[in-house]
């Protein structure tokens, strides 16, 4: 992470719950200081008992808030000026009581009272036992809560070992991660101002008849992500999209197309427009039936044979141009998924390829998270878990960065 102060300015309230991985958000306190950020602690009762609020104070420079009848504060209506003061709220971490609790909309402390009188982004970055995490319960609230208000952003939670001793998703995103997101969230610099970016995204659907088609799993999720954070960093965004059911981003150009081959024409169209960079998100389909009934297909046989042919690989048609942009693509792999990703990289003649593990129920094909293998001719980085507009935010930084390295 840079070293420089890309955060300043910018004023965070840092909410901690009671859970062990507080611990950590000492470490993101002074990483989060380190950028420029000016940083109020507020501390649940909870989170007292595993890390004392003097160890925040030294590192924020600030008294932590942990009162919501503060006679200090209160003469000021203290808890309404904290909530208006930050540019941004993040607990971190957030057990599953405090995720019900928001959902719920309750406001019986400190931090539940800041977060529903807030006029700022709220960011939630989860930490539980991973039972608690899968339990259904949790899973409702958090589906809950971004219904209610999609602006809430959910980083993590990550996989891995646990302080119980048990395996699985629940840990909290690491700090360095964290405050990279952040850094990403705030990107007032529009490094991509004046340049035009090409998503694609979503599944294809390859027509057997007038009623049934071959598809795949695809949702879309990641390559929307992805267009509304090159939108956010100032680019012009055009995303062509396969049959998904989500909101187009704000400021996003669409183009709405159905097959394989309609989806290879729109992308060229929208290059001969003009395209610096090219992100192949969708999930195209590699085959397509050699010839599509005009009328439904009936019931005869026992069984029945379709003739498929191969698809055009749209991405290494790009990728191939006299004058190409700087082309991305995603491996969606169930097995070897850095080796067959490095092939792809070098086979189509890539800058980058993202590649995760879509065996993984819980990531990858209609999973609101993923987590990705980052590859380049260079480097190979892998990037924990986290939910698609968090790891879009953090995605588009790298390719940003390789974009202008490739200049």
């Amino acid at each position: 992470m840079a070293s420089g102060a890309e955060l300043a300015g910018k004023r965070i309230v840092l909410v901690v719950t009671g859970g062990i991985a507080a611990y950590k958000s000492a470490e993101l306190t002074r990483l989060l200081i380190k950028q420029g950020a000016e940083v109020q602690v507020v501390m649940t009762e909870g989170a007292k008992a595993f890390i004392t609020p003097m160890t925040f104070q030294a590192l924020s420079g600030k008294p932590v808030r942990d009162s919501l009848l503060d006679p200090a504060a209160e003469m000021g209506m203290g808890h309404i000026e904290l909530a208006r003061w930050g540019d941004v709220i993040l607990v971190a971490p957030a057990t599953a009581d405090a995720i019900a609790k928001v959902t719920a909309g309750l406001a019986d402390d400190l931090f539940s009272t800041i977060v529903l009188a807030r006029r700022c982004p709220l960011i939630i970055a989860p930490a539980m036992n991973q039972a608690m995490w899968a339990n259904p319960v949790t899973q409702a609230n958090v589906t809950r809560l971004q219904q209610l208000d999609p602006s809430i952003l959910v980083w993590g939670p990550d996989e891995g070992d646990q302080a119980c001793g048990d395996v699985g998703p629940g840990r909290m995103v690491e700090p360095l991660v964290l405050c990279e997101s952040l850094v990403a969230h705030f990107c007032v610099d529009k490094p991509l101002s004046g340049k035009r970016v090409v998503v694609t995204a979503g599944p294809t659907r390859e027509r057997i008849d007038p009623v049934r088609y071959i598809s795949n799993d695809s949702s879309g999720k990641m390559g929307y992500s992805l267009a509304k954070a090159f939108s956010d960093v100032g680019a012009e965004v055009v995303l062509v999209s396969g049959p998904v059911a989500i909101p187009v981003p704000q400021g996003v150009k669409v183009s709405q197309v159905e097959s394989a081959e309609e989806m290879r024409l729109s992308s060229l169209q929208a290059l001969e427009e003009g395209c610096d960079i090219f992100v192949a998100t969708a999930a195209v389909a590699d085959y397509r039936p050699a010839t599509a009934a005009d009328q439904k297909v009936k019931k005869s046989a026992d069984s029945m044979t379709i003739e498929l042919v191969r698809n055009p690989d749209i991405l290494s048609e790009i990728a191939g141009l006299k004058n190409p942009p700087y082309c991305v693509g995603f491996a969606a792999e169930t097995q070897d998924v850095v080796a067959y990703a490095q092939q792809k990289l070098a086979r189509k003649k890539l800058k980058m390829v993202i590649a995760n593990d879509v065996s993984r129920s819980d990531i990858g094909f209609n999973s609101d998270h993923n987590a990705v293998t980052l590859i380049t001719n260079e480097n190979v980085e892998t990037l924990p878990r986290l939910s698609k507009p968090a790891l879009a935010d953090v995605l588009v930084k790298h390719i940003i960065a390789g974009y202008q390295k490739a200049l």
